[in-house]
């Protein structure tokens, strides 16, 4: 028997014994530092822009002044984009139909070539239906695009 190893496995082994070291190294560094701080949040970033107890009873109090509640925003995917359509692109098609929160289109990272497909955040989740019905199927930059509400990846 022989103790012969070759190359490709010595080189496995180093590296493995590398990435061992530099672990125990990070572990050696975070005990060092300590306990990171906790942030904390004030009342006025739990709240929001709600109003206060008063202000509350007080629209409840004279039901004829006009309330009004915050709108919710919609995530919008829009897909088989032609390559040459760009975020302001998608912006400007969807903000025909309200107001437009963001727009993106996705790219390669290597290439910066678009993947054919992006989001469109609308800031008023009732304008959805309306841009769906208008724009799904629509041509855009010589493109029948397709829009629907974007789900979560799984």
């Amino acid at each position: 028997m022989s103790n012969y190893y070759s190359q490709g496995k010595k080189s496995r082994e180093a590296n493995q014994a590398k990435k061992k070291q530099e672990k125990a190294q990070a572990r050696h560094d975070r005990r060092e530092r300590g306990p990171r701080e906790i942030p904390v949040a004030s009342a006025e970033d739990l709240t929001g822009n709600l109003p206060s107890i008063e202000d509350a009873m007080r629209a409840i109090e004279n039901p004829g002044q006009e309330r009004s509640a915050a709108t919710i925003p919609v995530r919008l995917f829009v897909g088989s984009l032609s390559h040459s359509t760009t975020a302001s692109d998608l912006r400007t098609a969807f903000s025909a139909y309200g107001v437009v929160a963001d727009a993106v289109v996705m790219t390669e990272r290597e290439t910066g070539a678009s993947r054919g497909f992006g989001f469109v955040t609308m800031a008023n989740r009732k304008d959805a239906p309306r841009v769906i019905d208008a724009l799904n199927g629509a041509d855009l930059k010589g493109s029948s695009i397709v829009v629907n509400v974007a789900t979560e990846r799984r």
